[in-house]
């Protein structure tokens, strides 16, 4: 198949009403029962020429930029994704501008202390009003656990669904009045502002966006917390939890080590660390080159792997817990409130925008349906914890 993707790429003739790159295209496509210009929700309809052309020479990257660019269209994004991803068809189709980011992944150090601040100003920093609008009540851009909101015998919500969540972290962490809880990556405060009044604990976050801080002071002024605009690199003090929910993928392999050394020197001994992150299956650099330029720069997910070999030094594994499923009922949630909203933003973010926030969030879901990404909460402690530890339920 690779052979055939190349020579169309490459230019050709059309041959019954189809250029050879459509061809070739169709063919991958149907690899994971997908069909150009067909009627199902999940199929392909192209919309200009030359989008075949391009996707086979620039790979998942010009896939990203041409449904920018409007040259194709697709009802249920979601849906194509989940098929496109089970079928690991984008082993076969990676180009080499993904061969670019796996070199630069490699060489470089992409979340050094001076480009760590780059996805705060490109993503975190896009607007408060917008993520208002997409997210839940207390503004928590992590996964939600709907498990545990439905467990409760409610009907379920987002909103619900994310207090679950934020209330299994504190669980987890056995936190009591009075502790001193770090938050490395605290967004919008949403969980320190859980914890602070439900458990009645003081918190310190630090973020690298200025948009979130801003909005967190002023959202939680009555609340014992306190937000730093602040490397992590830079912490250095004791605490009798350590939590960080959705920020270790922005800390790439390299950095590794150095986070959990952070991790470690700021917690007390007896501590708990819980940490909560997006995963890949394999290890590997580098990220998808779409979500790379368009979403998340410099972004990686780690491995069980990597991160075991992080830990180690510093940790006793006392828990593992993966619920990366609930990540697609997130993201479908995120996305009908985005929709729900976007008159309110159109004027000003354009359709451009709209169309690439519709093809992140979705196929985010799309790759969660597949299984192919995860979402873990590791909890770690400095020696173990006498007698052993027990996740709370």
């Amino acid at each position: 198949m690779n052979e055939v993707i190349s020579e169309a790429a490459s230019g050709g003739g059309r041959q019954g009403g189809r250029s050879s790159a459509e061809d070739a295209l169709g063919q991958w496509l149907a690899l994971a029962d997908v069909r150009l210009d067909g009627e199902r929700p999940w199929d392909i309809r192209l919309l200009q020429p030359g989008v075949a052309e391009r996707v086979l020479a620039g790979g998942s990257l010009a896939f990203g930029e041409a449904y920018m660019d409007g040259a194709w269209s697709c009802e249920r994004l979601d849906e194509l994704f989940t098929r496109l991803t089970r079928a690991r068809l984008g082993e076969n189709m990676s180009g080499l501008s993904m061969a670019w980011h796996v070199l630069r992944a490699k060489l470089l150090n992409l979340q050094s202390p001076r480009r760590a601040w780059q996805v705060g100003r490109e993503h975190y920093d896009l607007g408060n009003d917008f993520y208002a609008a997409m997210l839940d009540a207390r503004m928590t851009y992590t996964c939600a656990y709907w498990q545990g909101a439905e467990g409760r015998g409610e009907a379920t919500t987002l909103d619900q669904a994310q207090e679950a969540k934020l209330d299994l972290v504190c669980r987890k962490l056995g936190l009591q009045p009075g502790m001193r809880v770090l938050d490395i990556g605290c967004g919008w405060g949403s969980f320190m502002g859980f914890a602070a009044e439900r458990y009645g604990v003081h918190c310190v976050g630090v973020t690298i966006s200025e948009q979130q801080a801003a909005l967190g002071r002023q959202r939680l002024a009555h609340l014992p917390v306190e937000f730093r605009l602040q490397d992590y690199r830079e912490l250095d003090e004791r605490f009798d939890r350590v939590v960080s929910l959705g920020m270790f993928e922005h800390v790439g392999h390299k950095n590794y080590p150095d986070y959990m050394a952070v991790a470690r020197r700021c917690l007390a001994e007896d501590g708990l660390f819980l940490l909560h992150t997006i995963g890949r299956n394999d290890t590997a650099e580098g990220t998808d080159p779409w979500i790379d330029r368009y979403v998340f720069p410099n972004g990686e997910l780690p491995s069980i792997a990597r991160i075991g070999r992080a830990v180690e030094p510093h940790f006793v594994v006392e828990d593992l817990h993966n619920f990366g499923a609930d990540y697609d009922r997130t993201l479908m949630a995120w996305y009908g409130n985005f929709e729900a909203a976007w008159p309110r933003f159109a004027g000003e973010l354009g359709e451009r925008f709209y169309r690439r926030w519709r093809y992140y969030l979705l196929c985010c879901a799309g790759a969660f349906r597949a299984r192919d990404i995860q979402l873990w909460q590791w909890v770690l402690s400095p020696r173990g914890v006498p007698g052993g530890y027990r996740r709370a339920s």
